[in-house]
């Protein structure tokens, strides 16, 4: 089971971010197809804590996938403001969260616990297989490459020695932009080198298995 979790508080100002978050979650799982509909369903979700518990109100959101399933959960602190299915009129401004959380999604619902409450829902999902993902990897990667470098040195008709070492030197670049930015946002670069490793051999383990 995937599984990812980030906790957040509920402002208007952070919808995009979480939804940005969800979208490249999902890209890393090859669920792409199911990102349009994720991101509604937490925009909706979110959207209804910050209007019924409050603004500035901690929460969390995870998702996880069990099977076939994709599980979107937020969990906020008031078990007394619970999310409701109405209808509402076509003239209506509000009211129409919900609705569309159940239009999307298979099913949803609420736990209530001590002190808080998890409102959640699920999509159906079809995960690309491991090669697919690391087929979209690799793409994604040598768009990257060719922003850094000259494009021409990383084509497919020119497979020399000397693309190879500008393709090295391109990708070490980004390596190192990209622990800068870690670096400066506060991040631990060795953890994330560390995950990073780990995460790639995962997948190259799940692409062997699959064959």
């Amino acid at each position: 089971m995937a599984s990812w979790g980030f906790p957040f508080l509920a402002e208007p100002e952070e919808v995009a971010a979480l939804r940005g978050l969800v979208r490249t979650r999902l890209s890393d799982w090859g669920l792409q197809e199911l990102s349009d509909s994720a991101q509604l369903c937490v925009s909706e979700l979110v959207s209804n804590v910050i209007t019924h518990v409050g603004r500035g109100t901690p929460a969390s959101l995870s998702l996880s996938l069990r099977g076939a399933r994709l599980r979107i959960e937020l969990r906020d602190p008031d078990a007394r403001a619970l999310p409701t299915l109405v209808e509402a009129s076509d003239e209506a401004e509000s009211g129409r969260g919900m609705a569309l959380v159940d239009a999307l999604t298979e099913r949803w619902g609420v736990e209530l616990h001590d002190g808080s409450k998890v409102t959640w829902c699920e999509l159906v999902a079809i995960p690309a297989a491991p090669d697919e993902q690391a087929g979209a990897r690799a793409t994604r990667a040598a768009k990257v490459l060719s922003s850094y470098g000259d494009g021409e040195l990383f084509s497919t008709s020119r497979r020399s020695r000397l693309g190879a070492m500008a393709a090295e030197a391109a990708a070490i670049d980004i390596i190192a932009d990209l622990l800068h930015w870690l670096q400066t946002h506060g991040h631990d670069t060795d953890e994330i080198l560390d995950r990073a490793q780990m995460h790639f051999e995962a997948e190259l383990e799940a692409t062997r298995v699959s064959r």
